[in-house]
Parts: C-alpha cells; structure tokens; sequence
C-alpha cells in the first residue's frame, strides 16, 4: 500500500487554504500557528512541491495547492462525517449549504421545521457568505444561488421566475411631493445588490424609460440591509417581487404598477456528482417536492 501523508498535515493544508490564514486555521484547529505551518511543511515536503504563495500577511493557494485542495477537500469532510456519525451512535447527514442571508431568513427557515421532521438525520451547516457557486466541492456540497443562469457543467435546478419590484419606503408616497411618476426616479438615489446588477436597467427600459440615470446608484451584498436601507429612506430597491411580499415590512411599498421579468431566478446548484452523495439528495429532493406541491420555500 502506498505511503500516505499524516492526516494531521493534511488536515491543516486543507484548513489554510479555505481560511486563507495560518492564525485563522490554528484557531480552529487548537493549535499554536508555528505547530500548524509545520505540519503544512511537512506536506510539502512529503509531496515534494509548494502548495501555496506566501506574502508579507498573507497565504493563497497556488496552482498544486488549487489541485490538491479540489481532489482531497470532499474526502476529508466525508472522513469527518463517517467519524461523527460513528461516535454519535447515530447515523448523521450533514450538508454544506451556501444560501444569501435574505432566502435563507424569509423562505428558508421558516420551513426548517418540517425538513427536521422529515429528516431528522440531516443536519445543515449554513453558509451566507458570497460567490457560493465557486466554492462548490471546496467547503460548499450545495449552494442556493440568485443568478442569470448556471454553468452546463454544474446540476442547477431553477427555484422560482420573479418580477422586479421597486420597493421604498411609504412616505414617499405621501405629503405634498408624492413620488407616483417614474421619471421622479432621476431624484432618488437607487439600491442594488451586487448579485442582481442588471434589475435597475431592466426595469428602466420595460419602463420606456430610455437612459434616464438615478441620482446615484449604491450597490449592496445583503438583501435584509437592502430593505432596511429603503425603509429607512435612503433610496428605492429594485428587488424581487418575494422579497417585498416576505418582508411584510408596513414601512414600505411598492412603487410604480409596472410589470417586469426578472433576468434574475433563485437556483439550488451543485456539483453532478454532488447528487449521488445522501445528504445532498435529500435535502434537493424535500426543497424540490415542496415546490411541486405549491409549498413556498
């Protein structure tokens, strides 16, 4: 049988290279930063190449580290699986599951509940950090990602069509000035989400608005933050038409009856290989039979 690496140096590699920070991975490791970036050396050394770039404050995977993190990640976290499975004395499912915080908090947790009922086995550790998709197979089984379309290598499943909205806060329709027309947008400053960049184009032009630019436009990467700056008054989010309906926030309102398509739908996405994996299947298959039978997750 071929010699292979102490499980503690490849352990610590793969904890580096997704934290991307020696003190970071010693943290969760319980280790002392000298102890870790030792036990990394001697996985160079064993392998006989560099797995990373060091910098004056930082560690970044290079190309062998890119390669050998996408081949033994998934390994170890099924290693750390079968463990914990062994020594709970029960069989346990667990998903890693990228989510945007706005799904995850108005049509996702909401339904947890009938998910543990269902499977009480799964358990999910959630992640609302950004660019799920390309972190898929490196810390990430499955992502529930808003986009445009997904990659034919990927398995995406689309979760939803949606409208664009434009959503501010109530007063603007109230007092002397109430804003009723959408060429008054040229005042306002518009609210975007970095992940939905082209909902504010799409909307101008399905409303035979031309060019016509807003005041300003502020980009965010957190849907709640969006709603609150709107309702705060701070300018007019062009979101999703579930999004304004799941706030239920009577501080805001939908301006302007103007139907438009959104360019944008909610996806559940993973690797192909993704799918033959338990924890994966079931979790794909109670979020796509609650759709199905017209449950809103």
């Amino acid at each position: 049988m071929r010699r292979l690496p102490p499980l503690g140096a490849i352990e610590a590699f793969v904890q580096v290279a997704r934290l991307g920070s020696v003190k970071a991975a010693a943290n969760e490791l319980a280790l002392s930063a000298p102890a870790l970036s030792r036990r990394v050396q001697n996985l160079e050394r064993f392998i006989g190449r560099s797995l990373f770039d060091r910098r004056h404050q930082t560690i970044v995977t290079n190309a062998d580290g890119e390669r050998l993190l996408a081949q033994i990640a998934p390994v170890l976290d099924q290693l750390s699986d079968a463990v914990e499975a062994m020594t709970s004395g029960t069989e346990v499912l667990r998903l890693r599951l990228g989510v945007l915080p706005l799904f995850a908090s108005q049509r996702l947790f909401p339904r947890l509940g009938e998910l543990r009922a269902a499977h009480p086995e799964l358990h999910l550790d959630i992640d609302t950090a950004g660019h799920g998709i390309a972190r898929l197979g490196e810390g990430l089984d499955a992502v529930i990602a808003l986009a445009r379309e997904i990659d034919p290598l990927l398995y995406g499943h689309r979760l939803d069509r949606n409208s664009v909205y434009v959503i501010g806060a109530r007063r603007l329709t109230e007092g002397p000035d109430p804003v009723v027309r959408p060429q008054q947008l040229a005042t306002l400053t518009a609210l975007v989400h970095r992940d939905m960049a082209d909902t504010f184009t799409a909307w101008r032009q399905a409303a035979g608005l031309g060019d016509m630019e807003p005041l300003a436009i502020d980009h965010f990467d957190s849907g709640p933050l969006m709603l609150e700056a709107a309702a705060q008054g701070l300018g007019v989010a062009f979101m999703h038409e579930s999004h304004f309906a799941d706030a239920a926030d009577p501080r805001l309102v939908r301006l302007f009856d103007i139907d438009v398509e959104s360019p944008y739908s909610y996806w559940f996405v993973c690797r192909p290989r993704a799918l033959r994996q338990k924890p994966v299947r079931l979790f794909h298959d109670w979020l796509i039979g609650a759709l199905e039978k017209g449950t809103e997750v």
